[in-house]
């Protein structure tokens, strides 16, 4: 990997430019003094996905990362916003008091900040990332002096455990009220007051610095990434500000709700990280709950964002209760079946959701007569009474095993009966079917899978080349024949092969290795694959493998097969060139071990940074 000096330019109202200089060991390692343009956060990969244990105690989180998350790969999880907050008993400690932020200590009803820090580095030990909800847009909205949940006092303009005073907040003074109230008027909305919730004027430096010490000392403690609360009610100048100062490894996904014409533009935010989707839920969570799949067909084209900027999600902890959610756990296999597709299509990154069962929407999550959380997990690993859980099903658990094994494999053999089954696969790597009839679906599939058995894993669980549940058998040809239950799906996966896969023998020859990417060029560039080896150019870009392209494939690039030794552990990347011009993606280097496989070959599926 090559160092990278980052510096900010931060121009007009919304726009940032990174630049990153790369110093290049003299071993060769990578390549030597590129300059190229980056996002202010690290990417978070399509083949990631997040859950949130929406308003879990401290604890309960550990557990689950320990005894659950961390065993089933599951690989990131968003934790409730952990900072000092209101009090609010006469409300019945709704969720929302969770955020009115009274400091920045991690003092909170889930817990302390040792349970933090403790949470934190158990997630860690388990292999799976931790996101904040960072609440960073506001402090309360109560009018009335009160005490935090960690004993600090407080107003509604007065902080002094930050500190905070009257002149760190917006005081917009519009229309007879400090609240919002054109939200055509960008202005507004981000200078005005969000019912009520004391506005922080973020253009400050010291506002700013006290914002991101916040976030940063959460990173010393080993917190992986943010989810930014009301991203849209900050200008994205101010955010890039914020997130300039740290750590370049921290990933950031932002909140940012669609409105009309002349509203709050989402696509200002995605050169800071990915942006939530709210089309997303409306049209799959929709389609799923009418039945009609076959309008599944191209969907991402009617998403506002483009996949490698979209956090995609059925329900979020507002939607399931405000009434916008197409789906929400309530709904049973249709949600169910939602979910899994969201965790196999390609596009964007899935954002998961699991909180407590409620009929209030007001109401907080199970909790003692003094309004601290309960826990979500008994001492048997059970799930506590009033918490949902969900994402224990396999439509989120071996779903995510399922996004992992294929990796960046694009979409590909879309079946569908013209109404309310559908069925497609990721090239190579994997293949789901959908039935929302009330009748079982039995038929042949083309799958472009190689041959041999299958583990169906939303109906079984996969290990050690067994299944507990129903095995499939795709042929030499790719095809399936199977079942799928009514109101049901069905999966299967590369990583989920059972019995003896046929393996060579330790593949003497070597593997034949194919470098695909999906990559948008202008006209007279062309993409190659550039790396630690001979076979590779060893880092130089004139002798690196070209990849082709053509109408019918673009913008997928595929380089002809190179055959590499079995162990060989290669670094790499892809560039882009015209002529003498050469453009390097993004990020750190690419690693892939080469290891023996059936046919002695592989395909590497990989998508531009």
């Amino acid at each position: 990997m090559h160092s990278r000096t980052i510096r900010t330019i931060i121009t007009g109202a919304t726009t940032l430019a990174l630049v990153a200089s790369s110093t290049a060991a003299s071993s060769k390692e990578s390549p030597p003094d590129i300059e190229t343009t980056i996002d202010i956060s690290a990417p978070i990969g399509g083949d990631e996905a997040v859950l949130h244990l929406f308003a879990w105690p401290w604890d309960s989180i550990a557990s689950e990362c320990t005894n659950v998350l961390g065993p089933a790969g599951f690989g990131a999880v968003e934790v409730s916003a952990p900072q000092e907050h209101v009090v609010l008993p006469e409300a019945g400690y709704p969720w929302w008091q969770d955020y009115q932020p009274v400091s920045y200590e991690l003092n909170s009803r889930r817990g302390s900040a040792e349970d933090f820090a403790a949470m934190v580095a158990a997630c860690d030990a388990a292999g799976v990332d931790v996101y904040v909800d960072a609440v960073i847009n506001h402090m309360t909205g109560q009018d009335a002096p009160g005490v935090g949940s960690g004993g600090s006092p407080y107003e509604h303009y007065d902080y002094p455990d930050v500190p905070y005073t009257g002149e760190d907040f917006h005081h917009c003074g519009r229309n007879g009220t400090d609240d919002i109230v054109d939200w055509t008027d960008v202005w507004e909305v981000q200078n005005c007051e969000l019912l009520n919730l004391a506005d922080l004027a973020t253009e400050k430096a010291s506002v700013r610095q006290r914002i991101t010490d916040y976030l940063g000392g959460m990173v010393e403690l080993g917190v992986d990434g943010f989810r930014v609360d009301a991203a849209k009610h900050m200008p994205a100048a101010d955010l890039a500000a914020i997130y300039a100062g740290l750590p370049s490894h921290v990933k950031i996904f932002q909140e940012v709700i669609e409105g009309g014409p002349g509203e709050v533009d989402p696509l200002e935010y995605v050169e800071l990280g990915r942006v939530t989707e709210f089309r997303y839920g409306d049209h799959v969570g929709g389609r799923f709950k009418d039945g009609q799949l076959v309008a599944l067909q191209g969907f991402q084209d009617q998403m506002l964002l483009s996949s490698s900027d979209a956090m995609t999600f059925i329900d979020n902890h507002d939607t399931q209760r405000n009434g916008r959610a197409a789906l929400t756990y309530k709904d049973g296999a249709r949600y169910f079946m939602a979910e899994a597709f969201m965790m196999a299509h390609p596009y964007g990154t899935p954002h998961v959701l699991s909180g407590y069962e409620f009929d209030d929407h007001d109401a907080g999550p199970p909790s003692e007569a003094d309004g601290t959380t309960t826990q979500a997990v008994t001492g048997d690993g059970s799930c506590a009474t009033g918490w949902e859980c969900s994402h224990r099903r396999r439509t989120v658990l071996n779903m995510a095993q399922f996004r992992s094994a294929v990796g960046e494999a694009p979409l590909s053999h879309w079946w569908s009966n013209g109404s309310d089954q559908i069925a497609f696969g990721r090239e190579g790597a994997g293949f789901v079917a959908f039935n929302a009839t009330g009748t079982a679906l039995t038929r042949e599939f083309a799958t472009g899978l190689p041959a041999g058995t299958y583990c169906d894993v939303l109906a079984g669980d996969a290990a050690d080349g067994s299944c507990t549940g129903p095995t499939y058998t795709v042929d030499g040809s790719g095809t399936l024949s199977a079942t799928v239950p009514a109101n049901g799906a069905l999966a299967i996966h590369i990583g989920a092969m059972t019995g003896d896969p046929g393996e060579p023998e330790d593949c003497p020859g070597g593997v034949d290795v194919v470098f695909t990417a999906t990559a948008t060029t202008e006209f007279g560039q062309e993409v190659h694959a550039v790396g630690s080896i001979p076979a590779l150019g060893s880092w130089d870009p004139a002798l690196g493998v070209r990849l082709g392209t053509d109408e019918a494939s673009y913008p997928r690039w595929t380089a002809p097969a190179v055959t590499l030794p079995v162990g060989t552990v290669v670094a790499y990347k892809y560039v882009k060139r015209a002529g003498d011009a050469t453009t390097w993606e993004s990020g750190d280097n690419r690693s892939l071990t080469v290891a023996a496989t059936p046919g002695c070959q592989t395909t590497v599926n990989d998508t531009w940074r």
